[in-house]
C-alpha cells in the first residue's frame, strides 16, 4: 500500500453552518497532515501529533502557507459550451439559438468531443473542481468522450446526453424512442463505472415533446439510482413559452413533476422565478436547485433569492453554468453569489459559501458520504488554496488571522491563480505553473 501526505492548513465544513455561518460547523487546523492511501483519506490531524506516527516511507508534501479544502463541487455546467463562453449580447432563448446550438452541432464528430472534453477538464481542474454535474450534447459519443477523459483523471463526475426532440436545429434532435434507447445504453455503459454516474438530461421542457417527457419518466422509474438534471424558471420569456407548450400545469416545475422527473438526485439549474409552492414541492420531492450567479447576471435572467430557498428547506448548491456563466472558477462564482445576495439584502457568510461549494454540493448530489469534507474514508479530492497567489491577495490575507476571512478574500479576489494544486482520488491532477 502506498501512503502519501500533505502538510498544510486545512479548512472544511463538518456540517451545514447556516446562512449566517455558525463557526462551530467549520474545522480549521493551521498546521495539519492529511494522509492518503489508495485514493482515499487515511488520516487527518494536527502535524505535531500525526507526524511522529508516520513511517519513514511516507512522502510528505510540505505546503505550509497554503490551505487545503475539499475539492469543489459544481452542480451545473455544460462541457460542450467551451466555445460559447463570453458570447455577446442576448438573453436566454436567442442566446441558445445564436450561439449554443451551432456550437453543439460540432459534437457529432467524436474527435471534436474528445478535444473539448480534455480542454474542459483541464479548466475545471485548474480551478479546484473535482466533481460536477455536466450536460453533454444530444450525441451519445459526447458522453463517451467525456467519461473516458474524466475517468482517466480519477474524477467523480455526473453527466448525461441531452434529450431534445423539438425546437432545436436538425442534427441536434433525437426522438422519444431514440433518446430513450441511447440514454438506456449509456446508463448501462457508464453509471457506476469507476467514479462515473449518469444523469437523465432533458435540456429543458420546451425542447421535449410530451412523448419524450413520458419516455424520460419511464427511464427514471426503471433506473431510480441515476440522476436527473435540467433547467427550470430561469427566464420569464422561457416560463411564458412553457405555459404555452404545456397548458394546464400549475407551473413550469409542475411539468417535470407530472412526468416523474422531480425526485431525489434531481438537480434543477436556476430556479430563480419559483414561487413558495414550487420551493416546498422541491423539498418534499428531494430535488435540489443549483444557483448559477455568473450566468444569471450575464444573461440577465434575474437574482436568485437564497434566503427564500433555504426557508423552504431547499438543499441549494452552486454551479458555474459554463458557457452562460463567465468563469470556471468556483471562487469567482461564490464571489458573484455574495454580490447577488447583497442586492437582495442578505449577507452570504464565507462559512456558508464554503459549504455551498463543498459539503453542500456533495449533499445536493447525495454524495456526502464520499466527498465534500476531508475525513478518513472519503475520496482524497482536494483543492490547495494559495492565499499569496497574487500581490493583492498576499497583502489582503495578512491583515487578519482568521481562516474564514482568508477564504472570503480568496472568493472575492481569487481565480485559477489561487489554486496551487488539485487532487483527485489521491493523485495530483493539476499543479499551478510557477512564474
Amino acid at each position: 500500500m502506498t501512503f502519501t501526505a500533505i502538510r498544510s492548513a486545512l479548512l472544511h465544513c463538518l456540517r451545514d453552518p447556516g446562512l449566517a455561518g455558525d463557526a462551530s460547523a467549520i474545522e480549521y487546523l493551521p498546521d495539519a497532515i492529511t494522509v492518503m492511501r489508495d485514493g482515499r483519506v487515511h488520516a487527518v490531524g494536527a502535524a505535531d501529533a500525526l507526524l511522529p506516527t508516520l513511517g519513514a516511507d511516507v512522502h510528505v508534501d510540505d505546503q505550509r502557507g497554503r490551505m487545503l479544502v475539499p475539492g469543489f463541487v459544481d452542480t451545473h455546467v455544460h462541457y460542450p459550451q467551451v466555445d460559447v463562453i463570453a458570447s455577446y449580447g442576448t438573453q436566454l432563448l436567442d442566446w441558445l439559438n445564436r450561439y449554443t446550438f451551432p456550437a453543439e452541432l460540432a459534437f457529432a464528430e467524436r474527435a471534436h468531443a474528445d478535444a473539448a472534453s480534455e480542454f474542459f477538464l483541464d479548466r475545471v481542474l485548474e480551478n479546484g473542481t473535482t466533481t460536477a454535474a455536466v450536460f453533454c450534447t444530444v450525441h451519445p459519443q459526447s458522453v463517451d468522450a467525456f467519461f473516458t477523459a474524466s475517468e482517466a483523471r480519477g474524477l467523480g463526475m455526473i453527466a448525461g446526453k441531452c434529450l431534445m426532440d423539438r425546437h432545436a436545429p436538425e442534427g441536434l434532435t433525437d426522438t422519444a424512442d431514440t433518446g430513450y434507447r441511447d440514454s438506456k445504453a449509456l446508463i448501462e455503459r457508464w453509471h457506476g463505472h469507476a467514479r462515473s454516474r449518469y444523469a437523465i438530461t432533458p435540456r429543458f421542457a420546451p425542447t421535449s415533446t410530451l412523448p419524450q417527457m413520458q419516455a424520460m419518466g419511464r427511464l427514471a422509474r426503471e433506473h431510480p439510482d441515476v440522476y436527473i438534471q435540467s433547467h427550470v424558471a430561469e427566464n420569464r420569456a422561457e416560463i411564458a413559452w412553457v405555459n404555452e407548450l404545456f397548458p394546464g400545469h400549475r407551473s413550469y416545475l409542475d411539468v417535470y413533476d407530472h412526468y416523474g422527473l422531480l425526485r431525489d438526485r434531481a438537480i434543477y439549474a436556476h430556479c430563480i422565478h419559483l414561487d413558495d409552492a414550487d420551493r416546498a414541492r422541491m423539498t418534499a420531492a428531494g430535488a435540489t436547485p443549483s444557483f448559477c450567479p455568473t450566468s444569471n447576471l450575464f444573461i440577465g435572467s434575474g437574482l436568485y433569492n437564497l434566503q427564500q430557498a433555504l426557508a423552504a428547506g431547499n438543499a441549494v448548491s452552486v454551479g458555474t453554468d459554463i458557457g452562460g456563466g463567465t468563469s470556471y472558477s468556483m471562487l469567482r462564482t461564490l464571489g458573484e453569489a455574495y454580490k447577488v445576495q447583497q442586492l437582495l439584502g442578505t449577507s452570504l457568510s464565507p462559512a456558508y459559501a464554503l459549504y455551498l461549494a463543498t459539503l453542500g454540493g456533495a449533499r445536493a448530489l447525495s454524495l456526502d458520504d464520499e466527498i465534500g469534507s476531508i475525513m478518513p474514508g472519503k475520496f482524497a479530492d482536494f483543492a490547495l488554496l494559495d492565499p499569496a497567489a497574487t500581490p493583492l491577495l498576499a497583502r489582503r490575507t495578512t491583515l487578519r488571522d482568521d481562516p474564514l476571512d482568508t477564504f472570503f478574500a480568496l472568493m472575492t479576489l481569487g481565480d485559477d491563480r489561487a489554486i496551487a494544486a488539485t487532487y483527485a482520488s489521491g493523485r495530483c491532477v493539476h499543479r499551478r505553473a510557477m512564474p
